[in-house]
C-alpha cells in the first residue's frame, strides 16, 4: 500500500514545540517513503478545547513548511461514523454500561476486568460503555523501539469507549478515522506508547487494519517534564519558524548547517540522506 502518514492534533492550546517534533518526525516519515502526509484536528473533548486553537494549529503548520496533502479532517464531524462503530461492537456484545466509580475499583488497582458492571447500573446514573477485553497478549512491533508486548486485560482492564457525557473516546475516535483515512503509517510520540495495545484490540474487534506504529522520543524541559498544553508548555512563532524548526530538526537527529534559508528549504535539506531508522530511540531528552 502507499504510505499515508498523519498528524493528529488536540485544540487544547497553540502548536508548541513538542508538537512540532511530532509534526516534523510524521512528515519526514511520509515524504521520504514517498506517501501522503495528512492532519487531522482530534477535537472530539469540547470541555478540554481552547477557543481558537485549531484555527491557530491549522496556520501554524504551513509557515513550518508542513503542509498537508488533503483537506484537514475534523473528528467533532465524525459523529455518525464513531455511533456506527459503537453500533458494531454492541451488537457483537462487545461493549457494557458501566457506573462504576473511582473508589469501586480501588481493589482492583482502579482497574476493571469483570466483564459488566458491578455497580448495577443504577438508573438515576448515565453510563460510561466500556469494552471488554480478553486475556490475551497484544504484540507488535514498534519501528523504532522494537517488540513490544502487552497482556491488556492485566494493565488496563476493560476500558470506557464512550463516557458518560456522550463523547467517544480517543481510542475509538483513533482507530475509526485511522482506517477511513487508510493511514498505513503512525508517528507519534512515545506518550501514546501505553495506548497502542487498546487501538490494536479495537481494531481486532472492529475487524480494521493496523498501522505500523513509530513513537519518537519526548521533548521534556529542564526539570524532566514532558512538554505539553495542559502544562503550558510555550508555544511557538509562526511569524519567524526557522528557529523552532530547526531546533526541532535537531531534536530529531538532523542538524543543518547554519545557513539563512527558509523553512522549505531547511525540510528538503533534512530530507537528504534521511533515514527513519536513525531517529533518536531515547525518550525524555531535554532541549535545555
Amino acid at each position: 500500500m502507499t504510505y499515508r502518514g498523519r498528524f493528529a492534533p488536540s485544540p487544547t492550546g497553540q502548536l508548541h514545540f513538542g508538537s512540532l517534533v511530532a509534526a516534523v518526525g510524521s512528515w519526514l516519515c511520509a515524504r521520504h517513503a514517498g506517501g501522503a502526509w495528512l492532519v487531522r484536528m482530534e477535537d472530539i473533548d469540547p470541555p478540554r478545547e481552547v477557543a481558537g486553537a485549531a484555527a491557530g494549529i491549522l496556520a501554524a503548520l504551513p509557515a513550518f513548511g508542513l503542509v498537508a496533502d488533503e483537506a484537514a479532517l475534523f473528528q467533532s464531524q465524525r459523529t455518525a461514523a464513531y455511533d456506527a462503530a459503537f453500533a458494531q461492537l454492541r451488537a457483537a456484545e462487545l461493549v457494557f454500561p458501566c457506573t462504576c466509580s473511582r473508589s469501586q475499583l480501588t481493589a482492583s488497582g482502579g482497574i476493571h476486568r469483570d466483564g459488566q458492571c458491578i455497580d448495577g447500573n443504577p438508573a438515576d446514573r448515565e453510563p460510561a460503555w466500556r469494552l471488554r477485553v480478553a486475556d490475551v497478549e497484544i504484540d507488535f512491533v514498534d519501528a523504532l523501539l522494537g517488540p513490544q508486548r502487552e497482556r491488556l486485560r492485566e494493565s488496563v482492564g476493560d476500558f470506557v469507549i464512550r463516557r458518560a457525557d456522550g463523547h467517544y473516546s480517543y481510542q475509538l475516535a483513533c482507530v475509526v478515522d485511522d482506517a477511513w483515512q487508510g493511514i498505513t503509517d503512525v508517528v507519534r510520540g512515545q506518550d501514546l506508547l501505553d495506548s497502542t495495545a487498546r487501538q490494536i484490540w479495537l481494531q481486532r474487534c472492529l475487524q480494521l487494519p493496523t498501522p505500523s506504529y513509530r513513537h519518537l522520543p519526548l521533548v521534556v524541559d529542564t526539570a524532566g517534564n514532558k512538554l505539553s498544553k495542559s502544562s503550558h508548555a510555550w508555544p511557538i512563532d509562526p511569524a519567524e519558524p526557522t528557529p523552532a524548526l530547526r531546533r526541532a530538526l535537531a531534536f530529531l537527529g538532523r542538524p543543518l548547517p547554519d545557513l539563512p534559508v527558509g523553512a522549505d528549504e531547511l525540510l528538503a535539506h533534512a530530507l537528504i540522506d534521511f533515514d527513519p531508522a536513525q531517529l533518536p530511540h531515547c525518550s525524555g531528552s531535554s532541549i535545555g
